[in-house]
């Protein structure tokens, strides 16, 4: 797989378990990369649609495949990495601005979504032209 954007990461998840099953706990400050404020999950999304189409100015999110698959694609504005979702135990950290879509939906898909902040409509960026210059508007004063 090409290499994520700086601001994501692949983050493998603590699972507690037996011969009774599994367990995984997301809690603050406990391996989690941010404070969790909103949590939603996206199910029943036939395999032939795509979501997302969206980036955010300041929004981090951790996205786990909690059933099936799916996979997302996230772009930082001069790379687009294709990453599968297909494991419970492992989700993907994207920071901000990445633009993400999903795709490639299995038919049990649950795709658990925690957030750093409530839902701020301003926050996103649904248009692709003006996520491009945000990323460059933000190099050019990194610089």
């Amino acid at each position: 797989m090409t290499a994520l954007p700086k601001t994501c990461s692949l983050i493998d998840l603590t699972v507690h378990g037996d011969n009774r099953g599994s367990l995984i706990a997301l809690e603050r400050g406990n391996g989690m990369p941010f404070a969790i404020e909103r949590v939603y999950y996206i199910y029943g999304t036939a395999r032939d649609t795509a979501r997302g189409f969206h980036a955010h100015h300041q929004l981090q999110q951790l996205a786990i495949c909690v059933a099936g698959s799916c996979t997302m694609i996230i772009d930082d504005g001069m790379t687009r990495v294709p990453v599968p979702l297909d494991r419970p135990n492992r989700g993907l950290h994207i920071g901000s601005p990445v633009w993400r879509e999903m795709t490639d939906f299995s038919v049990d898909c649950v795709l658990l979504v925690l957030a750093s902040a409530p839902y701020e409509n301003a926050d996103y960026i649904r248009d692709y032209d003006e996520f491009r210059r945000v990323v460059i508007q933000r190099s050019g004063e990194q610089s």
